[in-house]
């Protein structure tokens, strides 16, 4: 899903892609399309806490060995009326698999804004419905995951800050996730006037849900036909992931919000005028490619302006990828759709969501830390990070480590009792007492009857968790200090204090869980796109569990703080509504092209990968997002559907690929339409090749005016380390908004390291647009993984 202890695979069941309620070991599950790994929180190399309450996910029973859910694409709708989709569905698959079970295989139809069903076959009938007349392609279903008080204004989109409140309550952000709590008081609709007229969607209200004039629509699907034991058939939140984006992105202003007295303020979205539209697509075992399809295609129709999805699996080929499938149909319609980056940094080469058309996000830091003091017995004070919301009033407890204190009983899991793994503690020794792990542990702590715990070594310091009992997290040396007073005290004692929030004065910087470039796509177009806040994010929470999804644990909260790039991606969805509000006529590729362009770059020295090689713009793209220069660019290089398509056939796609993006018979791959990828009119400049070998490379862009109608603009050029770049013409005068002007940027010399980097900046003394420039020896097969 997107965020670090929740879902986050698409196709593979896709999954919310950023918060940090459980960082944890991938987690397999035994799927119809083989052996998935949910990366709930964090991922890469650095691995991450256990999740707390990870989702449950079950098997789905032998009929899964035999029969497999798969999306049969058919490309645009036909022109003219097309109300028999459903029939002429039922007709091919009786062709397929006999009269009798045509209907009970057929599980959706796809008829609003592109044209296809979903159904259940086996092998064979798939490859028999693969060759019928008017199917374009038949791909698996696969399953994916899920990938503010403080970061708002931390952007410098106050409530204070330019804005058309009259078009932002007609701008409507469809939100791809796990639902909404409608009754959060972020989402009252006090002072709102009805829908939009352009709106042409639907509150699918089953188990008392109720849309309003914020809520205006809102949606489930469940293409695998049945649901586990806990889910609702409702787009109501039962996880909180979605409740929490929604609220990012559009959330009304809550004052005095906060987590149990913690990170307290004024709560807000980026357009809290705008409108939400809810299209749940995310269960408690990830969210369905099949599923994700079908609410882009109701999205697209219903009238969205903006689509936020933080969820996202492994990166696929464009011809195979639901969502880039879904959101090249959005952009040709206008719309934007921003998704989540993932979450397997700092691992080169893990960004997903990489399709040129859509905005991909990485997860930053804000300028905020939740610090939580532990203090011995000797009086030593070691300062650690966590959420905690407990207090234990300064009484020092018994404090134990976990591999003295073994589960006897079972001898496998006891000699893991360091660890404090599951089942590996002896609860007799443990109760009421603080236990010191070398690691983030399970549940274990809590389960045993520990009082609280220390957590030590991994370095996470610059991400928090809440745990279900009083807990710190301190580091590999203040760890050791710990562990030396308990071997040399008769007595240790120890006690934790509630957290407190202080000032961090070194963000913004990417975070390590973040999922790093280059694109494993196409390695000459920069991926991540930008970063933005989604790191201890406050925001919206459901009324269904508490705040870390642990039984027992009582705290159930109106707002939760967690982490990943399904918070990051949500405030760049606002952002991205924010402009679209100030210019409502812009093209998706415009509204994205001001966001890159006027992107702050980030701190550099902490951008790194697992072996320390600097990605730094493999981390943040541009930059980190800033709404409301966003919102003047200056200039801005557009693009549309006939761009990407050159772009395509540029990578070797044949018509028969093509047409499995483009849905269209009418779009063909020949000589007069065969485009670079250095060609394709992108806010940044991306080049690959060999190290120590010298290198030329031409990029052809194009700007359109959309500043002052009389302006000049210079570049200036800090190229690469041992690189040259020539700008031609150097010096650009405009005479009219909209007007257009043509440049070419070669990019010249020898890649004496795996990255290196520059940026290319207009300036007209009051716009200064700038693009980075990337060279790189990060092949394929070396130490990354392409496809």
């Amino acid at each position: 899903m997107g965020y670090l202890n929740s879902v986050e695979n698409l196709g593979q069941v896709a999954n919310p892609i950023g918060s940090n309620r459980n960082l944890g070991s991938n987690n397999v599950i035994p799927s119809a399309l083989g052996v998935l790994t949910l990366s709930s929180g964090g991922g890469g190399d650095k691995g991450g806490p256990a999740r707390f309450g990870q989702m449950g996910v079950q098997p789905m029973g032998s009929m899964v060995a035999t029969f497999q859910t798969y999306i049969v694409y058919m490309g645009d709708l036909p022109k003219g009326d097309f109300s028999g989709a459903i029939s002429l569905h039922t007709s091919m698959m009786e062709q397929v698999v006999g009269g009798s079970k045509a209907s009970e295989s057929l599980l959706h139809s796809y008829q609003r804004s592109f044209h296809g069903f979903v159904a259940k076959m086996t092998e064979e009938e798939m490859k028999k419905m693969s060759g019928m007349e008017g199917v374009v392609s038949v791909f698996p279903n696969e399953q994916m995951i899920p990938h503010t008080t403080r970061s708002w204004d931390f952007l410098g989109l106050t409530q204070q800050a330019p804005r058309a409140p009259a078009i932002e309550s007609d701008i409507i952000v469809g939100m791809l996730d796990t639902g909404v709590w409608p009754e959060s008081e972020s989402f009252s609709d006090e002072g709102f006037g009805p829908p939009p007229s352009n709106w042409k969607g639907i509150c699918q209200s089953p188990q008392n849900f109720t849309c309003n004039k914020k809520i205006i629509g809102a949606r489930y699907y469940r293409s695998q036909g049945f649901f586990y034991p806990g889910e609702i058939p409702s787009p109501r939140d039962t996880e909180g992931h979605g409740t929490h984006t929604a609220s990012t992105v559009a959330g009304l202003e809550v004052r005095e919000a906060s987590l149990v007295g913690l990170a307290a303020g004024t709560a807000s979205g980026g357009v809290p005028s705008a409108r939400i539209a809810v299209y749940k697509i995310c269960w408690s075992n990830g969210c369905s490619s099949a599923d994700i399809l079908a609410a882009f295609d109701d999205a697209i129709a219903d009238g969205v302006d903006i689509i936020s999805l933080s969820v996202g699996g492994g990166p696929q080929n464009y011809f195979s990828d639901s969502i880039a499938i879904g959101a090249f149909h959005a952009m040709t319609k206008g719309i934007l759709t921003s998704n989540s980056a993932g979450n397997s940094g700092p691992t080169a080469g893990t960004v997903t969501n990489v399709s040129p058309w859509s905005l991909t996000v990485a997860a930053s830091t804000i300028d905020r830390r939740f610090v939580t003091n532990v203090e011995l017995g000797n009086s030593e004070v070691f300062e650690g990070v966590s959420i905690n919301t407990f207090t234990l009033s300064k009484i020092l407890y018994p404090l134990v480590y976990g591999g003295n204190v073994p589960n006897k009983t079972n001898p496998s899991l006891g000699s893991q009792s360091r660890y404090c793994i599951s089942g590996s503690l002896n609860s007799t020794l443990v109760k009421g007492k603080i236990v010191l792990c070398d690691q983030f542990g399970t549940t274990e702590q809590y389960e045993a009857g520990a009082i609280g715990t220390i957590m030590q070594g991994g370095d996470y310091e610059d991400v928090v968790w809440s745990f279900p009992l009083s807990a710190s997290y301190v580091d590999s040396s203040d760890g050791a200090a710990i562990s030396l007073y308990i071997n040399t005290t008769s007595e240790p004692m120890a006690t934790i204090d509630k957290s407190i929030t202080t000032k961090d004065e070194s963000a913004p910087y990417v975070v390590w869980f973040s999922s790093r470039g280059p694109n494993p796509i196409t390695l000459d177009i920069l991926k991540p796109d930008l970063t933005a806040p989604g790191v201890d994010i406050l925001a919206a929470w459901t009324g269904a569990t508490s705040i870390t999804g642990v039984p027992g644990d009582e705290r159930f909260a109106p707002f939760n703080i967690i982490s990943g790039t399904s918070m990051s991606c949500p405030h760049a969805s606002g952002a991205a509504a924010y402009v679209k509000s100030l210019h409502p006529t812009w093209s998706p590729a415009a509204i994205k092209s001001a966001l890159m362009t006027t992107a702050t770059p980030t701190n550099t020295t902490q951008n790194t990968d697992t072996t320390q090689t600097a990605l730094a713009e493999f981390a943040y793209g541009s930059g980190q997002i800033d709404p409301v220069q966003a919102a003047n660019p200056g200039l801005v290089y557009d693009a549309g559907e006939y761009d990407y398509v050159k772009f395509l056939c540029g990578q070797g796609y044949t018509t028969r690929l093509l047409q499995l993006v483009t849905g269209s018979s009418n779009t063909t791959c020949s000589a007069s339409n065969n485009g670079t990828v250095w060609d394709l009119n992108y806010p940044s400049f991306s080049l690959s090749g060999p190290a120590n070998v010298s290198v030329t490379q031409v990029f052809h862009r194009t700007v359109t005016n959309v500043g002052s109608p009389v302006s000049t603009y210079t570049s200036t050029v800090f190229p690469p380390p041992s690189m040259s770049v020539d700008v031609e013409p150097p010096v650009m005068k405009f005479t009219a908004l909209g007007q257009k002007q043509t440049f070419v940027l070669t990019v010249s010399g020898v890649a004496t390291a795996d990255v290196m980097s520059g940026f290319l900046i207009w300036d007209d003394g009051v716009h200064q647009v700038r693009s980075p420039i990337v060279a790189h020896s990060l092949s394929c097969g070396q130490i990354i993984q392409c496809r």
